[in-house]
C-alpha cells in the first residue's frame, strides 16, 4: 500500500518536472472534409438512380474471354504490381518492429580476454596485477522492460499498423491502375483491327476506281487525267494500311509487357470481340461509400489516421519514462579461462530506471511541430484525393454522356454519306462526273466510318475509366476488413495477390 503511495508520489513529481519541456500551442490546424455532406453536380445526381457498385471483375462486362485471360495473366506477372507487394512485406516487417519494441527485451554477453596489466606502481599501487598476465572475463544477461507509461511504444505500433494498411490499399491502386491499362490497351487494340478494315476497304475501292479509270480510258470515255487522279491515293492508302499494322503490333506489344511477358507473348493474341451493354450509371450512395471503396481514398484516410498516432508518439516523448532493467552476470579479472562463471564471481542488479526530459534545446518541440504539419499534409491529401475523385467522376458521366449523342450524330452522317457515294458512283459510271466527286464522297464515308469506331473505343474506355473510378468494384470481405481497420497486417496472406477475390 506504501510502496503504491510513493509510486503515484514519483510519478505526480515526474510530471511536473517535465513541465520544463512543454507541448503548449502545438496542434494540427487541418481538418478532414465530411464526405457525406460535399455536393455533387446534376451529372452524379443524374446517373445515381437505380443504379449498383461496379463487380469485382468489372472487366467481364466486355464479354471477351481473351480480355479476361490477359488480364488474370497481367494480374498474375506483372513486375509493377510484385514490387508494390514486396511494399506491403516491408510495412508488415516494420510493423513487427514496432510491435516488438513493446516487449520485453533480453541479451545475453559474454567477453573472455587475455590481459597482461603493466608494471605501474603510480596507476595500480602495489599489488598481484602489476606486471601480471590474466585472463579476464565477463558476461551479462541483461532484461530491460519499458513500462510505456504516456503510450508512446503503443502509438507508434498503431501508426506502424495504419502504415501497412496504407501498403495494402496501395497495391490495391497499383492492381486497379494495371486493370485499367490492360483494358485500355486492348480497346485500343480493337479500334485498330476496325480501322484496318476501314483502311483495307479503302484501298481496295480506290484500285476498283483506278481500274474503272483505266476501263474508261481504253474505251474513250475517260481521260490519262482521270487515271492519274484515281491513281494518286492509292500510295498512300497502302501507308495507312501498313501504319495500322505496326499499331496493331506494338499494342500487342504493350499488353505482352503489361502481363510481365516477352514481345513474343502477344503475337498470340486474336482480334479482340468486345461487347458493352452496361449502362453509364453509378450509385445512390455516392459519396458516402466512395471511402470504402476507392484505394487511394482509403489509402489517404489510413494516412490521416497513422499520422495522428504520429503526433501522440511525439507528444509521449516530452513525458518523464520509467524502464525496469535487471541484469545477472559475472566478473574476473585473474584466474583460470572460465573463472567469471562461478559462483564466486556472480553479480547481479534490479531495479528501476528513470529517463526525465529536462533540457533539449527545442528538439523536442521540433518534432511535434514536425509530426502536427505531417498530419495536415495528410489530411489536405485526403481532402484533395477525395475532391478529385468526384470531379474525375463527374468527368466521365459527362463524357459518356456525349459520347452516346456523338455516335447517333455519326450514325446520321454515315447514312448521309453512303447515300451520296452510292450516287457519285453511279453518276462517274455514267460519265455525269469525274473521278473527283467519287473521291471526295468515298473519302467522307471513310472517314465518318473510322470516326465512328473511334468513339465507340472511347466510350468503351470512358466506361472502364468510371468502373476504375468508382475503385473496380465492391472489395472482397479481406479488402473491407483492412479499410476498416479489422484485419491485422499479420492476418494479411501475402502468399497471394491482395487484389484478387478468394
Amino acid at each position: 500500500m506504501r510502496s503504491g503511495v510513493y509510486l503515484s508520489s514519483l510519478l505526480a513529481v515526474f510530471s511536473s518536472l517535465a513541465g520544463c519541456i512543454s507541448s503548449n500551442g502545438i496542434l494540427p490546424q487541418a481538418s478532414r472534409l465530411d464526405d457525406s455532406e460535399l455536393v455533387t453536380d446534376s451529372a452524379i445526381q443524374e446517373a445515381a438512380h437505380e443504379a449498383v457498385w461496379p463487380k469485382d471483375q468489372w472487366w467481364h462486362a466486355y464479354g471477351d474471354a481473351q480480355l479476361n485471360a490477359w488480364v488474370d495473366l497481367a494480374l498474375a506477372h506483372n513486375p509493377s504490381l510484385a514490387e508494390a507487394g514486396t511494399r506491403v512485406r516491408k510495412a508488415q516487417a516494420m510493423a513487427g518492429v514496432a510491435e516488438a519494441m513493446r516487449d520485453p527485451q533480453v541479451d545475453l554477453m559474454a567477453e573472455v580476454q587475455r590481459k597482461r596489466w603493466p608494471k605501474d606502481p603510480h596507476f595500480y599501487g602495489p599489488g598481484a596485477l602489476s606486471g601480471a598476465t590474466t585472463w579476464n572475463g565477463v558476461t551479462d544477461l541483461g532484461f530491460v522492460f519499458n513500462f510505456d507509461l504516456w503510450g508512446g511504444l503503443r502509438n507508434n505500433q498503431e501508426r506502424a499498423l495504419d502504415l501497412v494498411r496504407v501498403t495494402a490499399t496501395e497495391e490495391r491502386a497499383a492492381a486497379l491502375e494495371l486493370q485499367h491499362n490492360v483494358v485500355r490497351s486492348y480497346i485500343h487494340l480493337a479500334m485498330y483491327y476496325a480501322e484496318l478494315d476501314i483502311a483495307e476497304a479503302s484501298l481496295q475501292q480506290k484500285e476498283q476506281l483506278l481500274a474503272l479509270a483505266e476501263q474508261r480510258l481504253r474505251m474513250g470515255l475517260g481521260t490519262e487525267f482521270e487515271v492519274s487522279e484515281a491513281e494518286s491515293p492509292i500510295p498512300e492508302a497502302h501507308r495507312q494500311v501498313d501504319l495500322l499494322h505496326e499499331d496493331i503490333k506494338l499494342t500487342k506489344n504493350q499488353l505482352a509487357a503489361l502481363a510481365g511477358k516477352g514481345p513474343a507473348a502477344g503475337e498470340s493474341l486474336t482480334r479482340p470481340k468486345l461487347s458493352l451493354h452496361a449502362e453509364a450509371n453509378i450509385p445512390a450512395t455516392l459519396p458516402l461509400e466512395l471511402v470504402g471503396h476507392r484505394p487511394d481514398v482509403v489509402a489517404s484516410r489510413w494516412l490521416v489516421a497513422a499520422q495522428a498516432r504520429g503526433i501522440e508518439v511525439a507528444k509521449a516523448d516530452f513525458y518523464p519514462n520509467v524502464n525496469l532493467k535487471a541484469a545477472l552476470g559475472g566478473r574476473s579479472a585473474e584466474g583460470s579461462l572460465l573463472e567469471f562463471l562461478t559462483r564466486d564471481k556472480l553479480t547481479y542488479s534490479v531495479g528501476p530506471a528513470l529517463n526525465l526530459p529536462i533540457f533539449d534545446a527545442g528538439r523536442r518541440r521540433g518534432q511535434l511541430q514536425a509530426a502536427t504539419a505531417s498530419y495536415d499534409q495528410a489530411v489536405e491529401q485526403y481532402n484533395q484525393t477525395l475532391v478529385a475523385a468526384l470531379k474525375s467522376i463527374s468527368d466521365h458521366l459527362v463524357r459518356l454522356h456525349s459520347l452516346h449523342e456523338q455516335l447517333g450524330f455519326v450514325a446520321h452522317g454515315i447514312e448521309t454519306a453512303e447515300l451520296r457515294y452510292e450516287l457519285a458512283q453511279e453518276a462517274f459510271k455514267r460519265g455525269l462526273t469525274d473521278y473527283r466527286g467519287v473521291l471526295e464522297a468515298q473519302t467522307l464515308l471513310f472517314d465518318q466510318q473510322r470516326l465512328q469506331e473511334q468513339i465507340r473505343a472511347a466510350q468503351l474506355s470512358t466506361q472502364a475509366g468510371l468502373w476504375v473510378e468508382l475503385g473496380g468494384g465492391v472489395l472482397d470481405e479481406k479488402q473491407m476488413k483492412v479499410s476498416e481497420g479489422q484485419l491485422t497486417p499479420k492476418e494479411i496472406n501475402l502468399s497471394t495477390p491482395f487484389h484478387q477475390s478468394e
